[in-house]
């Protein structure tokens, strides 16, 4: 029905922009459906599950239906009706029975509560999505909320902190502060946690210059978890790709969108970034059997990937039941909104894609010169910030390490391989070390990028934790109540000894020491460091690789520190300390292992136990140890101002020997004069620190299972 009230007046309105745009007197609706035959928008009082009032947009613009209804402020709650025919096998599934969220939705009120009345089928026959059901869900979905956008930012700035600057901190905004004793407890799990001076004092002591967050979107906690009494904690099932997670902030009915926008304020003022894991490669809503939630109900066919001789059914590039179609332009415009939302009005400085692969799908392959990619590199607002891909996704030929575009870098799970594979004392994956200790040119440097392109990680939120990577042979994913049989099998993990938790303390040393070295490789490569949250003090989940429905102690931090941990801190902190003071552990550029000069060293040297340089041949005859010296004074690259940058000679050391190993130190300089090897960091030691010198071409014990770095400088007098 059409509500014409006096005192609720309906007028065309406009196309642009799309959702609920309160415009002061008054809110202009504006909602797409191509295929979609009348949108009526349902306007909702606090405590009725029935709407107030329906009315239908009286206007059509290039498939965008819109009107604008007087007197509908900032925190009415609204939905949408979508009527038009319900023909699966054709790829359309419209059912005014069910009440849709606005895609374009600023806020959510309600969760989800599941039934049969949530999915458009009958599902008196589970197996047959063909007949149209016609119970109501109004009571069931959450109701979009129209906002007032405004917010005193004040004196913010994007801290845009250069790339190779960065240090990147993952965590999840309910794990990180749940347990905080220092986080108000009305707080805690909460962007304001994120938020507290404590939780940010901390990021700041371990070097953190940006936080990246799980997903951070409105996400479903799926059916089948809520029946176990799970939730879908990381996020990775989202509902509205334009409004925050409203369990994440103290109150309900918009307060999320407020207290989001202080939490980035706050890490702002102390010059830490905040990037976002977005998931534009999939909805909640499934496959064919899924629920119908929003896009299934809005334009089925063009916003999602369907097979394209049988339209029922779903092209499922991420493992989810479907894939959102990027290359239809109003999707692509849907998902360009929304980031440029994220940017303009949250203030966010960088995203991370999940599954991203999938985005540059423009029909079934995969193509870096899409209009996906193409739409990005054009955007003033969007080219310049932060992008960073989970380079791959389930389907075919869905792996595209290397090959996204140049403005963007890549979480680089080679490095994690092989940097994992020789701390297990794989001596075959020395050769590949090579590449990743030096920012992975053989992967980045084809397509005119440089090491910023690669962001190293060991562990992130998707396996084990890093405690747990050396603590456990296998994964314990019993608790999802999968039978374990889901999370990754191949984690290149170690239990040295015993699995688990044990008091045995040679097992309990040789765990950390491996902590410490995985950590180094990751700090003082070329690269971008991405930094697993709570590796730092030795977070554990009792060896599940796969908590993304955890929503417990299992996941959140433990901030009861005992000295281990502390000792853990200090060292991750050091290292931060050590990748901050030496600007030849970040370079903008590759190496060329070439001299500066005639009378210089190469700027890179990979360096053999017995002092000499390292042949092909001892390449691939594979070994345990391998030194890396970078020439300071061949350093090719200025600082912002365009002065040289000065930095001395390091000499790194890497022994995965389980036993002890000599080495002969290398020369710092081919001048005359005398040097010495100054220790900067020894992973032999709990925190790193040490106060050991050599002098050139001195031989030294190392170690098993030793990290050394080196700093050249004249020889004291």
């Amino acid at each position: 029905m059409v509500d014409l009230l006096p005192e609720r007046g309906v007028r065309p309105g406009a196309p642009y922009p799309l959702g609920a745009d309160w415009q002061g007197d008054g809110t202009n609706f504006a909602v797409y459906s191509q295929h979609a035959t009348s949108i009526d928008i349902c306007l909702f009082e606090d405590g009725n599950d029935a709407p107030s009032s329906t009315i239908t947009l009286p206007e059509r613009t290039n498939f965008v239906w819109h009107g604008w209804l007087q007197e509908v402020n900032p925190g009415t709650k609204y939905g949408i009706r979508a009527h038009g025919p319900y023909s699966p096998e054709a790829g359309i599934r419209f059912n005014p029975a069910k009440l849709l969220v606005d895609p374009y939705a600023r806020a959510l009120s309600g969760k989800v509560a599941w039934g049969a009345n949530m999915y458009g089928y009958d599902l008196t026959d589970p197996d047959d999505d063909l007949a149209v059901s016609e119970t109501p869900n109004d009571a069931s979905v959450p109701k979009s909320i129209v906002i007032n956008p405004s917010f005193v930012w004040g004196e913010d700035r994007h801290p845009r902190t250069p790339w190779v600057e960065s240090v990147i901190y993952e965590a999840h905004v309910m794990g990180l502060t749940k347990l905080h004793p220092d986080v108000p407890e009305h707080h805690r799990g909460t962007y304001l946690g994120v938020a507290h001076e404590s939780v940010i004092a901390h990021l700041k002591n371990i070097g953190v210059t940006a936080i990246e967050l799980l997903p951070v979107h409105t996400h479903v906690d799926d059916q089948f978890l809520v029946q176990k009494g799970l939730s879908n904690y990381w996020g990775y099932s989202t509902l509205g790709f334009f409004s925050p997670h409203a369990q994440y902030a103290t109150g309900a009915d918009g307060r999320e969108v407020i207290e989001f926008k202080q939490m980035v304020k706050a890490l702002h003022a102390e010059g830490i970034e905040v990037i976002l894991d977005v998931v534009y490669n999939h909805t909640c809503e499934g496959n064919h059997h899924g629920p119908t939630l929003s896009f299934r109900g809005l334009d089925n066919r063009n916003y999602y990937h369907l097979l394209p001789d049988k339209p029922e059914y779903y092209l499922d590039f991420t493992g989810t039941g479907n894939s959102i179609k990027a290359a239809h332009p109003q999707v692509l415009t849907l998902i360009l909104d929304s980031l440029r939302y994220w940017v303009e009005e949250m203030h966010i400085d960088g995203f991370r894609f999940d599954l991203a692969s999938t985005l540059g799908r423009e029909h079934y392959e995969f193509n870096a010169w899409g209009g996906f990619f193409d739409a990005i590199h054009q955007d003033p607002i969007l080219s310049q910030v932060k992008m960073i891909a989970e380079p791959w996704d389930v389907g075919e030929g869905g792996y595209q390490v290397g090959r996204f575009p140049v403005l963007w870098s890549e979480w680089n799970d080679k490095f994690r391989d092989a940097t994992r594979a020789f701390w297990q004392a794989d001596s075959r994956a020395i050769a590949e070390m090579g590449y990743r200790l030096t920012g992975s040119s053989d992967i980045y440097e084809v397509s005119g990028r440089g090491p910023r392109s690669s962001v190293n990680l060991i562990t992130t939120h998707d396996g084990f934790t890093l405690a747990d990577l050396v603590s456990y042979s296998k994964k314990h994913n019993d608790a999802n109540g999968e039978g374990n049989r889901d999370g990754h099998d191949h984690n290149l993990s170690a239990n040295y000894g015993q699995e688990g938790a044990t008091d045995d303390p040679a097992i309990c040393s040789l765990r950390r020491r491996q902590q410490r070295n995985l950590l180094a490789t990751l700090m003082l490569s070329q690269g971008v460091p991405l930094l697993l949250g709570g590796d730092e003090f030795n977070r554990t989940q009792l060896g599940n690789n796969n908590a993304y429905c955890q929503d417990n102690e299992l996941s959140w931090f433990d901030w009861d520190h005992d000295d281990e941990a502390r000792q853990m801190i200090d060292y991750v902190s050091h290292l931060s300390g050590i990748r901050s003071a030496y600007p030849i552990l970040r370079r903008r550029r590759f190496f060329k292992g070439l001299p500066a000069t005639p009378n210089s060293l190469k700027d890179i040297s990979w360096i053999k136990p017995d002092g000499n340089d390292m042949s092909d041949g001892d390449w691939a005859a594979g070994a345990a140890t391998i030194g890396l010296r970078m020439a300071g004074n061949s350093i090719d690259e200025s600082d912002a101002l365009g002065a040289s940058i000065a930095t001395p000679t390091l000499l790194m050391i890497i022994h995965a020997g389980a036993e002890p190993t000599s080495f002969v130190l290398p020369r710092i300089d081919r001048d005359e004069a005398e040097h010495t090897w100054q220790v900067v960091l020894d992973t032999d030691h709990v925190t790193g620190a040490s106060d050991h010198s050599y002098s050139e071409q001195a031989e030294i014990q190392v170690p098993g299972r030793t990290v050394l770095l080196m700093q050249g400088g004249p020889a004291p007098d």
